[in-house]
């Protein structure tokens, strides 16, 4: 489903060259959750922004179902991001809509890829109900703690059912037991949905759940273990 081949991301870093992805090489299968470990600055986030094509390589391919993403055009890869991926993004901050209730930010990219309203809002609180807020619909994101505004980023990229999705440290603001759950679906929707999930994350337990991890250091891939389904 993704491949990424010798890829290479260089950044400028005041006189110097800084490579965040240093020739790597992998694979997500549909159907498969694989988990990237390493410290600040090995490049996780950087090969996820690259998988969503946020980000352009410098060298090396990156293809989903064939297709070599630097060959997207702004529209293409719109597109993309819009049909294709769910991406969730490590800060919600910046990616939530201020004083509009969780409800309608869930299914902010459902009517932007025009499906219907009522649909759209159908489907945004059974994916809020998925994430444990299927009882706060109506509470803007002033109204919710961080954990919940990340719970309704998750909950806004899964309700248009991706056939990819790219998670950066989707657990960081939750606690244990609902980082068990959010890891638990996102699983779910690999195995029994088909889906292909990146996941990056800091947490053991949560890569744990994947079925490959690999470990990243200094943009390169360290080592690759398998995960261990956690129940």
């Amino acid at each position: 489903m993704l491949e990424l081949e010798r890829v290479v991301k260089h950044y400028r870093s005041g006189t110097e060259d800084v490579a965040a992805v240093d020739g790597i090489s992998l694979t997500v299968d549909a159907g498969e959750m694989l988990a990237l470990r390493g410290p600040s600055g090995s490049g996780k986030t950087t090969l996820l922004l690259l998988a969503a094509c946020a980000l352009r390589a410098d060298g090396g391919s990156v293809r989903y179902r064939g297709r070599d993403l630097a060959g997207f055009t702004e529209r293409d890869a719109a597109q993309y991001l819009l049909s294709e991926v769910g991406l969730i993004a490590q800060s919600t901050h910046h990616h939530l809509m201020a004083h509009v209730p969780a409800v309608e930010n869930a299914a902010t990219k459902l009517l932007l890829g025009g499906v219907p309203l009522p649909e759209a809002h159908e489907r945004a609180l059974r994916s809020l109900e998925q994430v444990g807020l299927g009882e706060r619909p109506r509470h803007t994101p002033q109204e919710l703690s961080g954990g919940e505004r990340q719970r309704v980023v998750i909950a806004r990229a899964l309700a248009a059912e991706p056939k990819l999705i790219l998670a950066d440290e989707p657990t960081a603001n939750l606690d244990s037991q609902r980082s068990r759950e959010i890891v638990a679906l996102l699983a779910e929707l690999a195995h029994e949905r088909g889906a292909g999930v990146l996941l990056v994350t800091h947490d053991a337990e949560a890569a744990a759940a994947a079925d490959r991890v690999l470990t990243l250091r200094d943009g390169r891939i360290e080592a690759a273990t398998q995960g261990a389904v956690v129940a």
